[in-house]
């Protein structure tokens, strides 16, 4: 065997060598965020007190993300190759749209997760699938299969019935109690995954386009986020209740640990993303679907909801059908 028979043999083991590692280390991330994703609503539900101010746990979480993202490039060196290659034009570009859009969606979600049952928020959080869709279509041209179509309509009936389940007055509830399900559990949800759908979409956009790295991505967007959050305590009602009780009013040291878990779960989607694709991420959240059914019961000792029950397949089987028919241009005949 010729010396250039050998180098070839030896690359070749060396590239299957790093797609094992990189198999390995996609499916230790997957796992990973699937037990985030489903403990997440459980556990901010019980370890964020009713009287935490929802702006301090956002900021807090996004500074724990930029410190996560700084250690994370520190250690494979691109931190230090930042003066010279990053551009703060481009990095308005790409981060800052997205990122003021995910400070929003982080607001509506913490106060989501303090008003709806946690299956019934996973559940209903997966409708940022279907708006992804459309603003993917809308914004980069990207079409939809017939089945992905069939998908998207089985999680829209999915996300109909459990809000009919929940808005519907029940018997021994008053009326205000449902009605402010509906207002600050359903509605925030919804408007939280429409945000989703937009930011994910620009999120896309800046790695096809800017080729930006998750780490870079996250250290941005955070930061970004985060002095939208700021400014905007100047006149909101969370930023006159920082000033007068202080920004860690209503905490505890069990606090951090919703917003710490949270912080961890947004690496992991970069890193997902970026090992996986969008289709194993799918995968991700029909699992993390089913572990927070399972911590439900095991953790509140009650099962789910008949609403909830008769979505679940549906959501399940949407997720699937769509992750599954992605639709393929069909090559152009000469």
């Amino acid at each position: 065997m010729g010396t250039e028979e050998v180098e070839k043999v030896q690359q070749h083991a060396q590239h299957d060598d790093d797609k094992k590692k990189q198999r390995t280390v996609a499916a230790l991330c997957m796992a990973l965020l699937t037990i985030q994703y489903g403990m997440q609503p459980l556990i901010s539900k019980r370890f964020t007190g009713k009287y935490v101010i929802m702006t301090s746990a956002v900021l807090t979480c996004e500074m724990v993300k930029c410190a996560a993202a700084l250690f994370f490039m520190a250690r494979d060196g691109t931190l230090w190759k930042l003066p010279k290659e990053w551009s703060f034009v481009d990095s308005l570009k790409a981060s800052a749209s997205p990122a003021a859009i995910y400070a929003l969606q982080n607001t509506l979600l913490q106060l989501s997760y303090r008003n709806l049952d946690s299956l019934t928020f996973s559940l209903l959080n997966q409708t940022k699938l279907v708006f992804t869709a459309v603003f993917m279509f809308l914004l980069l041209g990207s079409r939809q299969t017939k089945q992905q179509i069939g998908a998207l309509f089985l999680l829209l009936g999915a996300a109909t019935l459990l809000s009919l389940g929940k808005t519907a007055p029940k018997q021994g509830i008053k009326e205000v109690e449902w009605e402010s399900t509906l207002w600050l559990g359903i509605i925030p949800i919804i408007s939280a995954s429409v945000l989703s759908g937009l930011a994910s979409t620009l999120c896309q956009w800046a790695a096809q386009v800017k080729r930006r790295s998750t780490y870079l991505m996250t250290l941005e967007m955070s930061t970004y986020g985060s002095l939208v959050l700021l400014t905007s305590m100047w006149w909101s009602p969370d930023g006159v209740s920082i000033q007068k009780l202080g920004f860690f009013y209503g905490w505890s040291l069990l606090t951090f640990i919703p917003v710490c878990l949270n912080a961890f779960g947004g690496i992991l989607v970069g890193l997902v993303t970026q090992y996986s694709g969008g289709i194993k991420k799918g995968f991700v959240i029909v699992s993390a679907l089913l572990v927070t059914a399972l911590l439900e019961v095991i953790v509140e000792g009650k099962p789910p909801s008949s609403y909830a029950i008769a979505a679940l397949p549906l959501v399940v089987s949407s997720t699937i059908i769509h992750q599954n028919y992605p639709f393929k241009a069909k090559p152009k005949t000469a």
